[in-house]
C-alpha cells in the first residue's frame, strides 16, 4: 500500500485537569489559543506556559506562512491583540529572506501601538540587531497612519516610544510622521485626556462634575468617542449625562460602529453587569440597546435544518470569560435553531429558555445555573433522551470525571437512539485538547461574531476554520 495507507489512530493524552483527551493537530491547536488568548493566567494555565506553547507550536509548524496568516486572522477578524504580537516576535526570529515577512508585520499592525508591542516583544526575548524585513513591515505600517492615531498611540515615558520606534525602524515619510519627530504633531483628544482635563480645570468638586458632563456630552455628540470606551463608561455616561440617552443609544446600535470595533462579545455582558448594579437614568432603555447591539454582533449565528442540541459547560474552571462568551452563544444559537439547551457540570439537565427574551438576558440566566463543579462530558450523552441532528458543545474541553473521554459513551447514545449527528467542538480556552479525536469532530475556537460564522462552514467542511486561515494573501 503506497497511497491508500493505514489511518493512524488518534493520539491520546492527558488534559490540564487529569482527564484523558485527544491530541489537536499544532495547527489547529495553535489557532485555538490564539483565538481564545489574552496571554493571562487561565484556570489550567499560566500566561508563561501558554507563551511557551505558543513559541514550541511556531516552532513544530513547518509552514511559517500558516503561522502568520493564523495571527493575522486573529488579529483583524477576531481582535485578538497581545498574543498575535507574540507570533510575530516568533516568525520575525524564525524566518529569513521570504517575501512575505515584511507584508505580514504591516498587516498585522491595526494601530501604531501594535508595531509598538511586536518590536518590544521580539527585542524583550531576542534583542538586536532587529531584521530587516521587520524594520520594513513595522515602517510600512507607520507610514499609514493618520496624526490622530500617532499622537493617541505615542507612548511617551514608556521604554519604547512610538519616536524611538521610528528611529529604529525608519519608515517612509509621512507628514504625520514629520511632525511626531519634530514634536508638532497635535496632542490627540481622546476621551482620557479630555476628562483629565475637565478635572484638572475644576476649583471644586462640584465644578469638576460638571466639567466632565460637559466633556462627556462633547465626545458623544461629536461622536468621538470610540466604541469600546463607550461600552465600559456607559453607567458613568448615563450619570453625568443623562439627557443624552437617545445619542447614547444611536451610537450602541449603529452596526458600523460595531462591526468597525471589533468588541468581543462578551463585554455587552459586563457593560449590562455594570448598568444593573447602579440602575442609573434610563437604564432599561440602555439595556434594551446593548440587547439590540449584541445581537448586531453576533448576527452571523448560523440556521441549521433538523434538530440540534447546545450543551454549555458550566464547571468550575469555565467561570469568568469563558462562560460569558459560552452563554451568549449557547442564547443566539438556541434563539436562531430548533434547539435544546442542557447545561453539564459533574452531571447535565436541560434547561427550558424563553426564545422571547432578548439574548443578554438568556445568556444572564444560563450563567446563573452553572453548577461550577467537575466536568463530565459523559452526562450529556447520558441525559440526552432523544436523538439530534448535531451537538454543539461549548467547553474548555477539560473533561476528567469517568476518567475515560467519552467515546464509547456517545456510541451507547447513538445505538439507543438510532441517531448519528455530527458534533462540533467549540474551544472556549484553547487549552490545546479534545474530548473526541479531532477527525471524527467539527472543531473550532474563538469569541467574535467569526467564530459563529465559521459553523456554518463547519457544517459542510470539517477543515473550513483551517481552510479559512490558508486562503489569507500575505503578499
Amino acid at each position: 500500500m503506497f497511497f491508500n495507507t493505514q489511518r493512524k489512530a488518534p493520539t491520546k493524552t492527558t488534559n490540564l485537569a487529569g482527564g484523558e483527551a485527544f491530541t489537536e493537530t499544532p495547527k489547529l491547536e495553535l489557532v485555538s489559543v490564539l483565538l481564545t488568548s489574552t496571554l493571562k493566567d487561565e484556570f489550567y494555565r499560566k500566561a508563561d506556559a501558554t507563551v511557551k506553547r505558543v513559541k514550541q507550536l511556531v516552532a513544530e509548524i513547518p509552514d511559517k506562512s500558516f503561522s502568520a496568516k493564523a495571527a493575522v486572522y486573529a488579529r483583524n477578524e477576531a481582535g485578538m491583540r497581545s498574543v498575535t504580537h507574540l507570533v510575530a516576535g516568533e516568525i520575525a526570529k524564525a524566518v529569513k529572506g521570504q517575501a512575505w515577512t515584511a507584508p505580514f508585520y504591516r498587516k498585522l499592525c491595526r494601530r501604531p501601538d501594535d508595531a509598538l508591542e511586536i518590536l518590544a516583544c521580539y527585542t524583550a526575548q531576542y534583542g538586536r540587531p532587529i531584521p530587516n524585513a521587520l524594520k520594513k513591515g513595522l515602517g510600512q505600517a507607520l507610514a499609514e497612519f493618520d496624526g490622530y492615531q500617532l499622537a493617541k498611540y505615542r507612548r511617551q515615558g514608556a521604554e519604547l516610544s512610538l519616536v524611538d520606534l521610528v528611529n529604529l525602524v525608519h519608515p517612509p515619510h509621512s507628514e504625520p510622521l514629520a511632525q511626531l519627530m519634530k514634536g508638532s504633531l497635535a496632542p490627540a483628544e481622546t476621551w482620557e485626556t479630555k476628562l483629565t482635563q475637565a478635572g484638572q480645570k475644576a476649583e471644586s468638586e462640584d465644578e469638576a462634575e460638571a466639567n466632565k458632563a460637559e466633556a462627556w456630552e462633547q465626545l458623544i455628540t461629536s461622536r468621538k468617542l470610540g466604541y469600546f470606551a463607550l461600552l465600559r463608561n456607559l453607567r458613568n455616561i448615563l450619570t453625568a449625562v443623562p439627557h443624552l440617552i437617545d445619542d447614547v443609544i444611536a451610537l450602541l446600535t449603529d452596526e458600523r460602529l460595531i462591526k468597525r470595533s471589533l468588541v468581543l462579545p462578551f463585554r455587552y455582558t459586563t457593560a449590562f453587569e455594570a448598568l444593573e448594579k447602579d440602575h442609573p437614568n434610563g437604564v432599561l432603555r440602555v439595556i434594551a440597546a446593548l440587547s439590540e447591539a449584541v445581537d448586531f454582533s453576533l448576527q452571523n449565528v448560523p440556521k441549521f435544518p433538523g434538530k440540534t442540541l447546545v450543551a454549555l459547560d458550566g464547571s468550575g474552571s469555565m467561570m469568568g470569560r469563558p462562560i460569558k462568551i459560552g452563554s451568549l452563544f449557547a442564547a443566539v444559537l438556541a434563539k436562531a435553531n430548533d434547539a435544546d439547551v442542557m447545561l453539564f457540570s459533574d452531571d447535565a439537565k436541560y434547561v427550558a429558555l424563553n426564545k422571547r427574551d432578548s439574548t443578554l438576558t438568556l445568556a444572564r440566566w444560563l450563567e446563573s445555573q452553572c453548577a461550577s463543579a467537575g466536568t463530565n462530558f459523559h452526562a450529556i450523552f447520558q441525559r440526552a433522551n432523544r436523538a439530534y441532528d448535531r451537538v454543539l458543545i461549548l467547553s474548555d474541553m477539560q473533561g476528567w470525571i469517568g476518567g475515560h473521554a467519552p467515546t464509547a459513551t456517545f456510541a451507547q447514545w447513538k445505538a439507543k437512539h438510532s441517531a448519528n449527528p455530527k458534533v462540533f467542538s467549540f474551544d472556549l480556552n484553547g487549552y490545546g485538547t479534545l474530548q473526541f479525536p479531532e477527525r471524527e469532530v467539527y472543531a473550532l475556537a474563538g469569541w467574535s461574531d467569526k467564530s459563529l460564522e465559521m459553523l456554518q462552514f463547519l457544517d459542510a467542511d470539517k477543515r473550513a476554520l483551517i481552510n479559512e486561515i490558508e486562503k489569507i494573501q500575505l503578499v
